[in-house]
């Protein structure tokens, strides 16, 4: 119940594409975080929350760096939209604007200046959300390893046979009797099954319908 609420309105609400997007934004040493929202009757209403930490060859970016970073993730709301940006880093108003940028931050830069970008200070007392959310660590976890403990012959053993019931499913579909088997009989069982996309059903005795199963995924 509490998980649902904090994914739903008002809590997190669906964009009004009538209005501007705000980025609210932070980087710690170890983590990224952000809030992306809208304004509205001078209401704040937040549309989605993103924490990231950072991989090791990040945590050598500089806090700038690690911001631009951040918004390159929200890009997919920002298209064809006025997007204003908080953030108490001062120097990024003046680096959207300096021709002479460092190479490792021109990409961002070009990239940004593609948008209706508008950038506001705020502190980082006055931006708690995003303050929290670029201090929250994830423990990165080990790879579980696959158990390929089953051969490729055992596979195909398991794969390639028949159900017991393939004579009936090629007679109901393509009319196609095989070698061997008994025409008369097969088109006399066929009335009692329905062939319904990928699954054989049996019409009963009661009028219920029970699907066919192959043998080996019958209960022991």
């Amino acid at each position: 119940m509490l998980k649902k609420a904090l994914v739903s309105a008002p809590i997190i609400q669906p964009p009004d594409w009538d209005l501007p997007f705000e980025i609210m934004c932070d980087a710690s040493d170890f983590a990224v975080g952000a809030v992306l929202g809208q304004s509205k009757d001078k209401k704040h209403h937040a549309i989605s929350y993103a924490s990231k930490t950072l991989t090791s060859p990040q945590l050598n970016y500089s806090t700038t760096k690690k911001e631009l970073w951040q918004w390159s993730l929200q890009l997919s709301y920002l298209v064809g939209s006025k997007v204003i940006i908080y953030t108490d880093q001062a120097a990024l108003k003046y680096l959207l604007t300096k021709k002479d940028a460092k190479p490792r931050l021109i990409w961002w830069v070009l990239l940004l200046q593609e948008f209706d970008i508008v950038i506001r200070d705020k502190k980082g007392v006055e931006n708690s959300v995003a303050d929290h959310l670029s201090r929250m660590k994830f423990e990165e976890t080990s790879p579980m390893l696959i158990d390929d403990y089953m051969r490729d012959d055992q596979l195909l053993k398991v794969t390639t046979a028949q159900p017991w019931y393939a004579n009936l499913v090629n007679y109901i579909v393509a009319s196609y009797v095989p070698e061997g088997a008994d025409k008369r009989k097969l088109a006399h069982n066929s009335r009692f099954y329905l062939w319904d996309d990928a699954y054989l059903y049996k019409l009963c005795a009661d009028g219920l319908l029970c699907r066919c199963i192959p043998t080996c995924e019958a209960p022991q």
